[in-house]
């Protein structure tokens, strides 16, 4: 029973072992070689690569974020593009008051809980997790338009891929997905190419534009500037236009996506990694704003038309363009304009702008895990995204984010005009309760504070920290009276989702720390048992019993006995006369099986040792085969491993497995020494293992 069934746990674990080698091979070729604990300094980031990892969302933003703007304006028609440039101009005045507040989160906060953890301290447990939830369905969110939009840049000059949308997405995301389990640091050198061609590009056309239009006089007109929109709401005027306006102000909101992201990275940054982050900060919100403006701009000035349904309200001649019509992005449409259809510089900005798109999404992959981790070392998460992975990055929390974004995607179709109605409703939640955690952080702060310049400083912070809690407080109302019926409550449900699958998860963990805590006087658990009584299970007289019988023997238990099963008698009879012959002193107890278990006569007997001497503890030992082959494992009965199911169930009851290695088990040892540069799974999760080296042979000099 026990010889060739003990292999349970064991079986589990060479099973676990022999996949991993199988897999072990691509998996490096993948995602690299295995990092040591000790080189985590190592992936530390640089400002110059910070800022392509961190902020390409909302530089990538502008690709989108004015479109969004005029797409929403179009619905009063042509004449309510005349307010895009205020609009534009609120954006500005919002992203500024967020980067300058956010200034003061990475000073005041730099372990990277960020807005989390601002609010989480200074607002209480239940505002922290409103802005852990807000904030994860934003990167997902993040993911997903980010690289639903690029699939729709990518597709204007490849038409296979806005024919098969869904599947091009959710590929780009799973190759995003594999650069992040690489490392932050190797992800953000791949990122920081694309990322900063597509900054240039964008300047170059906004200067050339320029250029063009005031000092040469040019005209310029996008290939849209022709048509005509006809407006879904004909004459729009009071409240009604005011509505439109805000509508259109929150689509433009867009833009700040991610600017949150720096905060919570602050331990990716370098020494001194406030100020790094800081300075980062900066950059992003000068460079954003620069580009958004001057895609605004050009966009008036070159005529780009867009409407929410371009088939039916673009007007050619009169005539709606039809289904057939593909809209292209404003920044596309801008870039002909300046640059001319198949140029090389429009080719170039195309480019860069579809794969910014897709590298945007890297501004959830490093946030999400590192949100992840921070809340499962607070209990609300499952405590395995709280490790990092072969490659030092969080690899758990970069695999939940790719499927959760792939099921966006899959579920909208990488549409981002439907996509987008879900986004920066999470955002502004994080963005308004980690300003007002802010303002409580320097009031309680200014309460002992003494010294005179540092008052000063905690003054001005708390007041730019007050505008954007005032600012952002605004624009959320406003986002979530305009954006709710137009799919903004889907956000809002995932984040209710969310707040209550952390508060459950903390419930079970509290309430496992509690049941199994320490007690400061004597207990049940740490009283010695009275008596200790040991059963070996036997299925023949053979060796690995034998090795389990003398194991035990040396426990020194008060009382000793084997246990077999009666299956078959003719194999009880041979057993018991086998048992005799050798003169084994150790009681043999057969337990009739008139049903052929072999599970369930084990375990009552066992209750009923514990019921009759509750006091009592029981030892069972189960001899165990190693086997060093797959296959072998399918050849040997499973009993044991059901065995030690049930057993572990009974409170009282210890099980030992007694292993008994097999010749064929020499061949995994000698597997593994042949390649002593292989780690076993979770390797670096343990830390460092200092080994020593072996010493230098003589040089034979001399």
């Amino acid at each position: 029973m026990c010889g060739g069934g003990g292999s349970s746990v064991r079986f589990r674990t060479l099973t676990i072992l022999c996949v991993s080698k199988l897999t072990d091979v691509p998996k490096r070729i993948l995602i690299g070689r295995a990092l040591r604990s000790d080189r985590l300094g190592e992936t530390l980031l640089p400002k110059r690569i910070a800022l392509p990892v961190f902020a390409s969302d909302p530089l990538s933003s502008v690709a989108y974020a004015p479109g969004e703007v005029l797409l929403v304006l179009s619905i009063a028609g042509v004449s309510a593009y005349q307010y895009s440039p205020w609009i534009a101009l609120a954006v500005v005045v919002l992203m500024f008051t967020v980067v300058a507040s956010y200034r003061q989160n990475v000073h005041a906060y730099p372990s990277g809980g960020g807005d989390y953890e601002v609010a989480n301290t200074n607002l209480g447990p239940q505002a922290g997790l409103t802005v852990a939830s807000a904030l994860l369905v934003d990167y997902v969110l993040t993911v997903a338009v980010s690289i639903s939009s690029g699939v729709e840049n990518l597709g204007a000059a490849v038409h296979f891929v806005i024919e098969h949308k869904v599947l091009s997405a959710i590929v780009m995301i799973l190759l995003l997905t594999l650069m992040n389990l690489r490392g932050v640091k190797e992800s953000g050198k791949l990122f920081a190419i694309p990322t900063y061609v597509f900054v240039a590009a964008v300047f170059i056309m906004i200067g050339w534009g320029a250029w063009k239009g005031i000092v040469l006089g040019e005209s310029m007109s996008a290939p849209t500037a022709d048509f005509e929109i006809e407006p879904e709401q004909k004459g729009l005027a009071g409240f009604a236009m005011v509505f439109l306006l805000l509508r259109a102000f929150s689509s433009g909101c867009a833009a700040l996506t991610g600017v949150e992201a720096i905060s919570n990275g602050v331990p990716a940054f370098r020494k001194p990694k406030s100020k790094n982050a800081a300075t980062t900060l900066a950059l992003m919100g000068g460079l954003a704003v620069t580009m958004f403006c001057g895609i605004i701009g050009l966009a008036m000035a070159t005529d780009v038309r867009m409407a929410e349904n371009p088939a039916v309200d673009l007007l050619d001649n009169g005539v709606p363009v039809g289904p057939e019509y593909v809209q292209d992005p404003v920044i596309s449409q801008v870039g002909e304009a300046v640059f001319g259809h198949g140029s090389i510089f429009f080719i170039v900005l195309a480019t860069a702008t579809a794969l910014v798109l897709f590298l945007a999404a890297n501004t959830a992959y490093n946030g999400f895990p590192l949100l992840g981790s921070i809340l499962a070392q607070d209990r609300y998460l499952p405590r395995q995204l709280h490790t990092r992975g072969d490659r030092l990055a969080f690899s758990n929390g970069i695999v939940l984010l790719a499927g959760a974004a792939i099921l966006l995607v899959w579920i909208y179709d990488a549409d981002s005009t439907k996509l987008i109605q879900l986004y920066i409703v999470g955002v502004f939640v994080s963005f308004t309760l980690s300003q007002i955690g802010m303002v409580r952080h320097w009031n309680r702060h200014l309460k002992t504070e003494r010294d005179v310049a540092a008052r000063r400083r905690m003054h001005r912070s708390r007041a730019i920290n007050t505008f954007g809690a005032f600012f952002t407080g605004m624009v959320l109302v406003v986002v979530l009276a305009t954006k709710f019926t137009h799919g903004a409550w889907v956000a809002l449900l995932g984040m209710v989702i969310f707040y209550g699958t952390m508060t459950a998860i903390r419930k079970h963990y509290d309430r496992v720390s509690a049941e199994i805590a320490a007690a400061d006087g004597p207990s049940d658990d740490s009283v010695r048992p009275s008596r200790v009584h040991s059963i070996v299970l036997v299925s023949k007289v053979h060796k690995p019993t034998l090795r389990a019988l003398a194991f035990a023997k040396l426990t020194r238990s008060d009382t000793l006995e084997a246990v077999s099963i009666s299956v078959d008698p003719a194999e009880t009879k041979a057993l018991r006369a086998e048992w005799d012959r050798r003169g084994i002193n150790v009681p043999l107890k057969i337990l009739d099986s008139p049903y052929r278990e072999i599970t369930r006569p084990v375990v009552e007997y066992v209750k009923g040792l514990r019921s009759e001497n509750p006091r009592d503890a029981v030892s069972v030992y189960i001899p165990e085969y190693v086997v060093g082959r797959w296959w072998e494992h399918v050849l040997h009965n499973q009993s044991a491993l059901r065995l030690k199911g049930r057993l572990l169930f009974t409170p009282g009851v210890m099980v030992t497995s007694v292993p008994y290695q097999l010749e064929s088990s020499e061949l995994a040892k000698r597997r593994a020494k042949k390649r002593q540069d292989w780690n076993a799974p979770g390797s670096v999760r343990r830390g460092p293992v200092d080994t020593p080296r072996p010493p230098k042979a003589p040089s034979g000099k001399g």
